[in-house]
């Protein structure tokens, strides 16, 4: 779902609690392309900042998810420049595709990591009401 933050800004939420911000190009004539990743429920919240080379090919990726409506086998998954937004897609029984959505950042010592799922109906672009499940890993 489109939708616009406290401040007016674009958001795109993905699940119940997990919001993608309009990406920014923050040097011109450059292909890089940065946007916050946010998730938050009742037990606290993550964000961090992503960055992807002109977006690293997420359109086309979900694009390849809608036309392949009727189904694959195992997973598909796209992760961004440095890996701080993965995305794993499976097609499910029962005309459902399971988008897990990974957030992660921090050096190696430190690193934290945060996952949900969420449920749409294959061609249909909808999230399945109630089947987001997150969870915090800290590594």
């Amino acid at each position: 779902m489109i939708d616009y933050d406290e401040s007016g800004a674009l958001v795109i939420q993905v699940g119940e609690g997990f919001l993608l911000s309009e990406p920014v190009r923050p040097y011109e004539d450059d292909p890089t392309l940065h946007f916050l990743v946010t998730a938050h429920g009742r037990w606290g919240s993550v964000a961090t900042a992503v960055e992807t080379w002109g977006g690293d090919g997420l359109d086309t990726f979900l694009a390849s998810l809608a036309e392949d409506f009727r189904g694959w086998q195992g997973e598909r998954t796209w992760h961004s420049l440095c890996h701080d937004l993965t995305l794993s897609a499976e097609h499910r029984s029962g005309g459902y595709v399971q988008l897990r959505w990974v957030i992660s950042d921090g050096e190696p010592a430190e690193e934290w990591r945060f996952e949900t799922s969420t449920w749409h109906q294959a061609g249909g672009g909808h999230a399945h009401p109630g089947r987001g499940h997150p969870r915090v890993h800290r590594e």
